[in-house]
């Protein structure tokens, strides 16, 4: 058998038999037929053009290689440990996003209950992203603060947690005491469909439900404004325009930066990561993790959110020193705040 992290984080377990998985599984656990006209999944369907997706001489087993690509889908794999994983390639991701709609976004609160970024629509509504490993832990008090003041504006704050383990982020939930929703994405979809690369992030979301700010840095106050190096309420002002007087800040304007499709595949192995170290397999975890790394070298999410989820200190360890040295004599790449 191989397990199979679906694009939203779900694990599926599908058989497989001379390299290849069982179609009727992955169709059970994908929604994707193989067809005479391609690969369909209720009225659409993907044309092979040319690409031999099935054993040559078992159509009832799959090459999986070559049904991501198809799908458009970038791939990791580990063949020691039976696991695989999968997330939109970069051309892929662009075409969703084409419209400039928020991608539906529905998760698990730390309780294990459901909640939705989807419910907010037709309200202006803010994404709020933070995790564990983060300084920003301590700020759902601030951004609670916030929800009071514009809560007659009919803003909507959702906040979510990307973190490895619900529980990393529940002693932060209950001390800030939130009133708004806070999901924890242990499959960082939230940073693959929104493309969160370092938190706190935040990202705005009008009436219509388009994007009218892409993904910049906002703390939620100024407990650690020595290491950001970003007033709060430079993005709060702003944000006190926008929900008030329609006003968008000059940066809204600035061009969505556009992930790699390496940066796609290091999201993939760090779910294989995930995977592996929720079994208990630390050392081949780490492996996916470095992997990861190396495609994905300034993404906090991958880079400081592995140290934590494996165990490692990401505060004080001298890898985050390491790492955040090197990122700040870069110049601090993917730390743009809002303006």
């Amino acid at each position: 058998m191989l397990t199979l992290v679906d694009v939203d984080g779900t694990e599926h377990e599908v058989a497989t038999a001379e390299g290849y998985v069982d179609a009727s599984d992955l169709t059970a656990a994908t929604g994707w037929m193989l067809k005479p006209v391609g690969l369909c999944r209720g009225e659409r369907c993907v044309p092979l053009l040319g690409r031999a997706v099935a054993h040559p001489d078992h159509p009832d087993l799959i090459d999986l290689d070559q049904w991501a690509e198809a799908l458009g889908l970038v791939l990791a794999r580990d063949e020691t440990e039976s696991v695989a994983a999968i997330a939109p390639s970069a051309a892929a991701r662009l075409r969703e996003l084409g419209d400039g709609k928020a991608p539906s976004l529905t998760l698990d609160d730390v309780d294990g209950n459901p909640v939705s970024f989807d419910d907010f629509s037709g309200h202006k509504r803010v994404l709020v992203t933070w995790a564990s490993w983060c300084g920003c832990r301590h700020e759902l008090a601030g951004w609670q603060k916030l929800q009071d003041e514009l809560a007659d504006t009919g803003l909507k704050l959702f906040s979510v947690a990307l973190d490895a383990d619900p529980e990393d982020s529940r002693p932060w939930i209950e001390a800030g005491q939130p009133s708004y929703p806070v999901a924890v994405d242990t499959a960082h979809v939230t940073a693959e469909r929104y493309g969160i690369t370092n938190v706190p992030s935040v990202v705005w979301v009008d009436e219509h439900d388009n994007i009218v700010k892409p993904p910049t840095i906002a703390p939620g106050d100024d407990q650690f404004v020595e290491f950001t190096q970003i007033d709060s309420e430079q993005h709060h002002d702003l944000l006190r325009a926008w929900v008030r007087d329609g006003r968008l800040p000059e940066g809204a304007k600035a061009e969505r930066t556009e992930r790699t499709d390496d940066e796609q595949r290091a999201l993939a192995e760090r779910r294989i990561a995930a995977h592996l170290q929720r079994h208990g397999r630390t050392e081949a975890a780490k492996t996916h993790l470095a992997t990861a790394q190396e495609l994905a070298p300034w993404d906090w999410t991958v880079r400081r959110g592995g140290i934590a989820m494996t165990g490692g200190d990401p505060f004080l360890g001298a890898e985050f020193t390491s790492f955040w040295e090197e990122w700040d004599s870069s110049g601090r790449p993917g730390y743009t705040p809002t303006t």
